[in-house]
C-alpha cells in the first residue's frame, strides 16, 4: 500500500538525516546534470600569463580564502555525520575553503545531536556557515533559535535554506511557507551575523532575490537544479518513487539562477548546485559568482577520509587554475570578465 506524501506514525521515529545521506550518495539521486555542458568558453592559446602567477584567493565573511569554493551545507544530526562533518571540516581547513553545516534543526530538538554539528575545533580559521530551514519561522522557532544555531558551532553567517519543493513530498514535511519574506526579514535584520538565503536544489528566481534583498539579504545561494535531486530522495522516503521522479529535475538549472541573481547590486553570490569539477566552477564564476559551492563531490570524499576530502578539494581547485590559465584570466575578477557563450545563443 502506498504512503501519502506525510508520514504515517510509524515512521515519525526513522532517522531522517542517515536515509538522507545513504539516499544522496546513491548515483541515482543525482539530477541528470549538464547545465553547465551549456556554455563554453573561447580557448586562449596565448594566455600570455605565468600559471604560477594565478590567484584564486578571495574574502568571504571576512576571512580570506585560497579558493573560492565552500563545501556546501550537507548533513548533521546523526552519527555517520559526525565523522562527515569532521571530515569536510579538516578538508576545509587544510585547503582554505569555506564550510557549511546541514540543517541544526535535529540539535534544537535533541540536544544529544549537537555534537555532530561542532566542527570549528577542526576548522578554526575558515568562514564557517549555520544552517536552519526558513519554514521553521512558521513552526515555533524564532531569534532565539536562530543565535542557538549560530553560536552552537561559532558560525560567522547563518544560511536559512528554502525548501519547498522537498517539504512537499518528505514523509515529515512542514509545508506552510505564508508570510516567510517579512519573517525571514525580520530575523536576518537582527541577527549577531549577516544571513544567508539558499535552496538546496530548485535555484533562486530573480523575483525571490529581489523580494529578499529588499528585506536585507545580501548573501545568496542559487542551489539550482542539476545537482541532487531532493525530489527524488523524498519520494524515495515516502514509498512514493513516482512521485519523486515527476519532479526530479523541476526547477531553475544553476546557469540561469547565477545570470537572474547576479544583477541585485552590493551582494556575494555563491553559485552551487550540479557543479561537479573546476571547469563548472569557472563557468559559474564566469557567469556571475563570487563563490562556487559543492555537496556532492565532497560528501562522496568525506564518506571515506578526511585526505580524501583534501584530494578531492586540491583537484577542483587545480581544474580551476588550469581553466583560467587557458582562458588568460590571471585571478577571479579577470575570469568574471571572460567571455562565455551558450549552445543556443551561438
Amino acid at each position: 500500500m502506498k504512503l501519502a506524501p506525510r508520514a504515517a506514525e510509524a515512521d515519525r521515529d526513522r532517522d531522517r538525516k542517515a536515509e538522507h545521506i545513504r539516499l544522496a550518495l546513491e548515483g541515482r539521486m543525482q539530477g541528470t546534470g549538464g547545465a553547465f555542458d551549456r556554455y563554453r568558453f573561447d580557448h586562449q592559446a596565448l594566455p600570455e600569463l605565468d600559471f604560477d602567477e594565478i590567484d584564486l584567493s578571495t574574502t568571504f565573511l571576512g576571512k580570506r580564502l585560497a579558493a573560492p569554493l565552500l563545501v556546501s551545507c550537507m548533513t548533521g544530526g546523526t552519527e555517520i555525520a559526525a565523522r562527515i562533518n569532521h571530515n569536510l571540516a579538516v578538508g576545509a581547513e587544510r585547503v582554505g575553503l569555506a564550510l557549511g553545516v546541514g540543517s541544526q534543526r535535529k540539535a534544537l530538538e535533541d540536544q544529544t545531536k549537537a555534537d555532530t554539528f561542532r566542527v570549528r575545533d577542526a576548522a578554526p580559521s575558515v568562514p564557517l556557515l549555520a544552517n536552519l530551514g526558513a519554514v521553521q519561522l512558521n513552526y515555533g522557532m524564532g531569534s532565539a533559535e536562530c543565535e542557538a544555531v549560530v553560536a552552537m558551532i561559532g558560525a560567522d553567517a547563518l544560511a536559512f535554506h528554502l525548501n519547498p519543493l522537498q517539504e512537499a513530498i518528505q514523509p515529515e514535511g512542514q509545508r506552510d511557507f505564508r508570510g516567510l519574506v517579512a519573517k525571514l526579514g525580520a530575523v536576518a535584520r537582527g541577527l549577531s551575523v549577516p544571513a544567508v538565503a539558499k535552496e538546496i536544489g530548485s535555484g533562486l528566481s530573480a523575483r525571490v532575490g529581489r523580494a529578499l534583498h529588499d528585506e536585507g539579504f545580501r548573501i545568496f545561494d542559487t542551489a539550482g537544479s542539476g545537482g541532487t535531486s531532493w525530489a527524488r530522495i523524498e519520494g524515495e522516503r515516502a514509498r512514493d518513487p513516482e512521485l519523486g521522479e515527476v519532479f526530479a529535475d523541476w526547477g531553475i538549472p544553476t546557469p540561469e539562477s547565477i545570470r537572474a541573481l547576479a544583477a541585485l547590486p552590493g551582494i556575494t553570490l555563491i553559485g552551487s548546485g550540479g557543479v561537479r569539477n573546476g571547469v563548472d566552477a569557472a563557468k559559474a564564476i564566469a557567469l556571475g559568482a563570487d563563490l562556487v559551492g559543492l555537496a556532492y563531490p565532497f560528501l562522496e570524499a568525506a564518506s571515506e577520509s578526511a585526505d580524501r576530502v583534501v584530494e578531492r578539494a586540491e583537484r577542483i581547485v587545480q581544474e580551476l587554475k588550469i581553466a583560467m590559465f587557458c582562458l588568460g584570466a590571471r585571478d577571479l575578477a579577470a575570469l568574471r570578465a571572460v567571455e562565455l557563450h551558450r549552445g543556443d545563443e551561438l
